[in-house]
């Protein structure tokens, strides 16, 4: 059985949200406490990147702040290899839904994303050293050039559509519907 860490990268700006929207509130609660709730189901342990929370293992960006996701993802796939398990399953504060189809879909051999998405998705530990290396060399931040490295699955989960909060009125939206 996959022994899978369940990582949420909560360290944005939140620039376009206008306030941080981890904190902002969706049915009473908030979003980054919906994202942890959605990836439990499906992950042996929980983590947070890129900010304090109570409760739950937080881990600083590697290997320094400002590195934006990859960073959170990085400290992520250290911590996964360093505790034993075989990979990290990885979801936004900003997408409260992580249904069981999805974890399904991603964890598998090598790496995967949700297509459509940036954040969602599935990485061995093992890819840990080359995050590292990735880091070190590259002076572009984005995920889509750590993407052209890695190569990851995109999988597409039928009938679903990963909401991503990134102004309120998104979050507006996600209260209508």
């Amino acid at each position: 059985m996959t022994k899978i860490l369940g990582v949420v990268l909560a360290g944005g700006l939140s620039t376009r949200f206008g306030s941080d929207k981890a904190q902002a509130l969706w049915r009473g609660r908030s979003l980054l406490d919906h994202a942890l709730d959605a990836l439990a189901p499906h992950c042996a342990s929980l983590a947070v990147c890129g900010r304090d929370y109570p409760g739950v293992t937080v881990l600083a960006d590697r290997p320094e702040p400002g590195q934006g996701p990859l960073g959170g993802l990085n400290a992520a796939l250290h911590h996964a290899q360093a505790h034993g398990f075989d990979g990290v399953l990885v979801t936004g504060c900003d997408m409260p839904v992580f249904p069981a189809a999805l974890a399904a879909a991603l964890v598998g051999d090598g790496p995967a994303v949700l297509e459509g998405s940036h954040l969602a998705g599935w990485w061995p530990a093992s890819l840990a050293p080359l995050l590292d290396a990735h880091l070190a060399t590259e002076t572009n931040r984005s995920l889509r050039c750590w993407f052209d490295k890695t190569a990851p699955r995109h999988v597409r989960v039928p009938d679903f559509a990963m909401p991503n909060i990134n102004r309120p009125e998104d979050l507006d939206g996600m209260e209508k519907g």
